[in-house]
């Protein structure tokens, strides 16, 4: 009988062990033995890590910076795939893809640095999205792909994919294809899981679990995405194998002011714009408007689109994105469209005009204003990035560096009376053109354009 104890004990060990193999996916390394933390460090902050059944435990710390485990070794090219769990809605975590760490940042207290896949179990549920930590701030907020934002099921344990290849990253919750990030910087680093800072008592405590962390690094191919999810690309002027696969074309070639004209007459300006070291600039002239080079639309006029475009102001600045310009309208100065405003808002007197600050920023110029948090408009001197989605049924949306920041329906009552009250209301059926050119707007300011990008929606 005890040999057969024996017997029967060995095979469950075996069975247990297969077990454990089977869970390792065919090409993929554990990163995390299971049993201890070896090949694994903490860095900033004081939160605690510890292995429990088989997997990894953070618990945040009452006033305890950002702390980070990451693995002692660099990874470039790679996919990681891990499961994930968060113990409260309060709490807020990640994944630091090719990060860094400057022990003398913040303060001398250790600063990690580097995009991270996002785990936001909160009611904003930016799950898979892309923060560049410590650096740029968001890169990919979920309100770029809304249909993935409830992937994410709180309470459980969900998987996370991660592609990092090349310049491109990708991820997925659950399956659901969350977002795509083309970058130019790190081509490698460490990888490491984060427990966020906390500063209050409700969340001091909270846990939040990692577990089946394992990575493939040779024989690597680019998982196929979902189609028309919007990427943020950041490689000036270039377009993805994926963008082009889903309709997108560059509106602004970076060498070249091909397909651009004067609204004023048939050929491109011969002064008041330059085109160089990758992008298409406003020269400066005082604040005039449209006294220079004057304003610049497209060859092309568009009906249904999603465009976006990269804009970097000088301080002071002053231009904006017009959409439905048909030249049809009688105007001294810039040609009218609806307006996407580009505007200095702390600077430029404009940004005190109107109603309600409806000439700030990403607003509806004089119609409604751009709803914004200051953290998501970056500094003068510093890339921004807009964009125009108008859809098939004529609603239109503008966001900021991937936040929406206002809607409406063109033509709708809400729009003609907004249009009646403003300075678009001696124009019949202002805005509602079943077509028009995209225009650039010249208001006499150093303003540059780069990534300027299109795709025509049916």
């Amino acid at each position: 009988m005890k040999n057969i104890k024996i017997c029967l004990l060995a095979v469950a060990l075996s069975a247990g062990l297969q077990t454990a193999s089977a869970q390792t996916k065919a090409g993929y390394t554990n990163l995390f033995n299971g049993k201890d933390l070896n090949g694994w460090k903490k860095l900033a902050g004081n939160a605690d890590y510890k292995v429990e059944d088989g997997g990894i435990t953070g618990t945040a710390v009452l006033n305890s910076g950002n702390t980070f485990l990451v693995t002692e070794k660099e990874y470039g090219d790679f996919v990681l795939e891990l499961d994930a769990k968060t113990e409260s809605t309060l709490t807020n975590s990640g994944i630091q893809l090719r990060s860094h760490y400057n022990p003398a940042g913040h303060e001398g207290k250790g600063l990690v640095y580097g995009r991270q896949c996002e785990i936001d179990p909160s009611d904003r549920k930016w799950t898979g999205g892309i923060y560049d930590e410590g650096r740029r701030d968001w890169l990919y907020p979920m309100e770029l792909n809304a249909a993935a934002q409830s992937a994410w099921k709180n309470g459980e344990f969900n998987h996370i994919k991660i592609e990092c290849i090349g310049n491109t990253t990708k991820t997925w919750v659950n399956g659901v294809a969350a977002a795509y990030v083309v970058d130019t910087v790190d081509a490698k680093g460490f990888i490491g899981l984060q427990v966020h800072a906390i500063d209050n008592e409700k969340q001091a405590g909270k846990r939040i679990w990692f577990k089946n962390v394992q990575i493939k690094t040779t024989n690597l191919k680019p998982e196929a995405f979902a189609k028309n999810v919007y990427v943020v690309n950041l490689q000036p002027n270039m377009l993805s194998a994926y963008e082009k696969q889903n309709g997108w074309k560059l509106l602004f070639d970076g060498t070249t002011h091909n397909g651009w004209r004067s609204a004023s007459a048939l050929p491109f300006p011969e002064k008041g714009w330059m085109v160089e070291k990758g992008m298409l600039s406003v020269i400066g002239a005082n604040g005039g408007e449209a006294t220079n080079g004057g304003d610049i639309i497209t060859e092309g006029q568009y009906s249904a689109f999603d465009m976006s475009f990269e804009f970097r102001m000088s301080k002071g600045a002053n231009s904006g994105v017009k959409y439905f310009v048909t030249l049809s309208e009688k105007t001294v100065g810039s040609a009218i469209g609806l307006e996407y405003q580009v505007l200095d808002d702390a600077v430029h007197p404009d940004a005190k005009l109107g109603r309600d600050g409806n000439r700030t920023l990403a607003s509806l110029y004089d119609l409604i204003p751009a709803k914004k948090q200051a953290r998501f408009v970056h500094p003068i001197g510093a890339w921004n990035i807009g964009r125009i989605v108008v859809s098939p049924n004529n609603h239109v949306t503008h966001y900021l560096n991937g936040i929406k920041v206002l809607e409406y329906d063109r033509g709708s009552k809400e729009y003609r009376d907004l249009v009646a009250i403003s300075k678009y209301k001696v124009w019949k059926d202002f805005g509602e053109a079943k077509q028009g050119h995209i225009l650039l707007q010249d208001h006499g300011f150093d303003v540059d354009y780069r990534n300027v990008k299109i795709k025509e929606l049916k």
